[in-house]
């Protein structure tokens, strides 16, 4: 009988989740048909304000690359709106396994989720983006060659870059919301500074051209983020241990 009844809260949580998936995949949809009435007017300030001293002419190789250049807009368009509901879909799936405490603790982190995307995004946009482009023209035009940019291309190199950095920009969201839970603490995320490290200097060269300071100037902010994390653990943590201090103190008493 206790099978039957666990197989049935499974089944019932597993119908929760995918009532929650179909409920933002209908508002992901509706977005992205809306995004395609915006989608122009990004394009022409992407193409517009591009990196300052470069001047582009795109071009289009195949019939479709028009509408791919549309459809990526779009769909960045639908996940930077979407991103706040999505993430308090995945809180309200999760929340009951919590404390009311920790339920008021971890909602509050919605909003600063979507605030990061953002500023990602421009980090990305206005810094990384426009290095990456000055250092690829420099180099093509001392080969002595014809820069020729095709549309697909040039938002498919835009939008490699960008993505990575804006997800990055999550990393004090992601270990508040660990430190909450207790699955981390200051102690560990120091212990693990010189692998976080070495992964953010792979990451910057990876994310930037293969130039020294490109490279430096991106790894100094996400080492900042990752120092800014640890400083934001430790006061969680904390706060946690005075909690726990507290409680124990009611109890013995």
């Amino acid at each position: 009988m206790p099978d039957e009844q666990d197989g049935m809260s499974v089944v019932d949580h597993l119908s929760e989740l995918r009532k929650r998936l179909f409920v933002t995949l209908i508002l992901f949809a509706i977005v992205l048909v809306g995004g395609f009435f915006v989608a122009h007017p990004v394009y022409d300030y992407l193409t517009t304000h591009g990196p300052k001293g470069l001047e582009l002419k795109l071009n289009a190789f195949s019939f479709w690359d028009g509408v791919n250049v549309y459809m990526k807009i779009a769909l960045i368009v639908a996940l930077a709106v979407t991103l706040p509901f999505m993430i308090y879909q995945i809180w309200a799936f999760v929340s009951p396994g919590l404390k009311p405490k920790e339920q008021r603790a971890t909602l509050k982190y919605i909003p600063f989720v979507f605030i990061c995307f953002l500023v990602g995004v421009a980090f990305g946009y206005f810094v990384v983006f426009p290095l990456a482009m000055q250092f690829t023209s420099s180099l093509n035009k001392q080969l002595g060659l014809v820069e020729t940019y095709g549309i697909t291309d040039y938002f498919k190199f835009m939008m490699n870059i960008i993505l990575p950095i804006s997800l990055l920009f999550e990393l004090p969201i992601v270990v508040l919301f660990l430190t909450q839970l207790r699955l981390l603490n200051p102690k560990r995320l120091k212990k693990m500074r010189r692998v976080a490290y070495f992964a953010l200097v792979v990451v910057s060269v990876m994310i930037t051209p293969p130039d020294f300071f490109s490279a430096f100037l991106v790894l100094v902010p996400m080492i900042l983020l990752y120092e800014f994390s640890v400083v934001l653990s430790g006061r969680m943590h904390s706060k946690q241990l005075a909690a726990d201090a507290e409680r124990r103190a009611k109890y013995e008493n």
